[in-house]
């Protein structure tokens, strides 16, 4: 996500650092390297000359603070303009009981899958939500429904012999306060592009539901013309809020920085992947901490805590202790979070992360795996008596070299001695400096 922007930002931060003045001359110099990036990864035009000049009218009217250089003066002045532009800080979503929420946009946009993507976020935050399908017009579109709200026990509505979508509408509020739930989300069809019939629709459905939260789920990939989409929807419709999807496929992340800036709604949530659990709601401080190159410690911390339980950190926490976290327990975090999604996409949330291929990473993390499981249960305890001939046959086992054992079993003595030092009580910190520590530093680079 953002990898094309995040590198090209990155080189541009590089440079700024090691400004020692601020004058009109120089600034302006080092920020053609950021309008580059903004340019690079499809933000609009005119946003991006706006933000530029904003920067610099920033930088020239303040002093430099004491004990801040002026490169770093003006990354901080970067960053919070980045941040006003990717939307500032949004009201919290999930304060509002009971609930109503209007799905909308164009086909291909992952809208359903969002749906209960959504359904299934309230679900964590304590809501009882329910879906109902109003897509009457794509054969598969109540089915798909159906199938993905099973899959988090989010009760469904839907009705295949009906054609009149208000009437399904209506009939799936009813049903819905049946069961108490306090949260109901309607899956409304889309088009190929935007129709005064699709309007005309979507207007009664909102009329009648009276939903509190309209959302535009909107096709990151598309660039700027998701942006246009979201435009004209939010004149027809006045949205509340924009659910950015395929991210994890947009390099680019234009869309993202020029929509708040051009249409006026906030983004709201943000597609990550194929996954339920693949949405993130969407925070302007972090997205742009990692356009930056920054990393985002606060989301990675939320994202392993979705992973690993509470008792389960209690005795990770405690075998780091006594310092007798072993090859056993790690090859069982690397499972965990090869469940929870790929291990590489963990690596967003890091500083630098942009210089890591996703892909290379998991690659990395397979091997690992296969050489940990050609090891004995012995071994894999008591990893120093792994000598010689037993590291020839992992090697042979696992489908890997004689270097690429002695790497791993150096890599994890290193990590050991990391882990000695830790004598903290939050066993998730300790695993989130583990994977930082074999992830980042040294991508166990095999």
């Amino acid at each position: 996500m953002f990898e094309a922007i995040t590198d090209k930002m990155s080189q541009a931060i590089r440079a700024i650092r090691g400004l020692n003045k601020i004058s009109e001359a120089n600034v302006a110099d080092a920020l053609v390297h950021v309008k580059t990036a903004l340019l690079n990864a499809d933000v609009h035009y005119k946003v991006a000359k706006e933000f530029i000049t904003r920067v610099q009218t920033e930088c020239l009217g303040k002093k430099v603070t004491l004990g801040v250089t002026p490169g770093q003066q003006l990354i901080r002045e970067i960053h919070e303009e980045l941040v006003s532009l990717l939307g500032g800080k949004a009201p919290d979503f999930f304060v509002r009981k009971p609930l109503r929420i209007l799905m909308l946009g164009l086909h291909g946009s992952g809208k359903t899958t969002t749906t209960v993507k959504l359904a299934a976020m309230l679900q964590k935050k304590g809501y009882h939500p329910a879906v109902i399908a109003c897509d009457v017009d794509r054969p598969a579109a109540i089915d798909q429904l159906e199938q993905l709200a099973q899959q988090v026990s989010v009760p469904f509505y839907g009705d295949r012999d009906k054609k009149h979508v208000l009437s399904i509408a209506s009939s799936g509020l009813n049903w819905a306060k049946q069961q108490s739930c306090d949260a109901i989300l309607w899956d409304t069809a889309g088009r190929l592009q935007i129709e005064d019939a699709l309007v005309q629709e979507l207007k009664e459905i909102q009329s009648l539901i009276q939903a509190q939260e309209v959302l535009l789920v909107a096709d990151s990939a598309l660039g700027q013309e998701a942006v246009n989409v979201a435009k004209h929807f939010h004149e027809a419709l006045t949205l509340t809020g924009i659910v950015l999807t395929k991210l994890d496929g947009d390099a680019r992340g234009g869309a993202a920085i020029s929509m708040k800036s051009v249409t006026q709604v906030p983004i709201r949530f943000i597609g990550t992947g194929e996954k339920i659990s693949d949405l993130e709601i969407f925070h302007a401080d972090r997205i742009a901490q990692r356009i930056l190159g920054m990393g985002d410690i606060v989301s990675l911390v939320e994202k392993t805590e979705e992973i690993i339980d509470q008792r389960e950190s209690e005795r990770l926490a405690e075998k780091i202790k006594r310092s007798s976290f072993t090859l056993e327990d790690f090859l069982q975090q690397l499972r965990k979070f090869q469940t929870a999604g790929s291990l590489g996409s963990l690596l967003q949330y890091f500083p630098g992360s942009n210089r890591i291929s996703s892909e290379d990473t998991d690659k990395r993390f397979k091997k690992v795996e296969a050489m940990i499981s050609s090891m004995t249960p012995k071994e894999r305890q008591h990893p120093d008596i792994i000598h010689g001939p037993r590291r020839v046959r992992i090697a042979n086992g696992s489908g890997t070299t004689l270097a690429d054992v002695n790497s791993l079993l150096k890599q994890f003595r290193h990590m050991q001695q990391m882990m000695k030092k830790t004598k903290s009580a939050h066993g998730r910190r300790e695993l989130q400096q583990m994977m930082s520590k074999m992830g980042m530093e040294n991508p166990l680079s095999f």
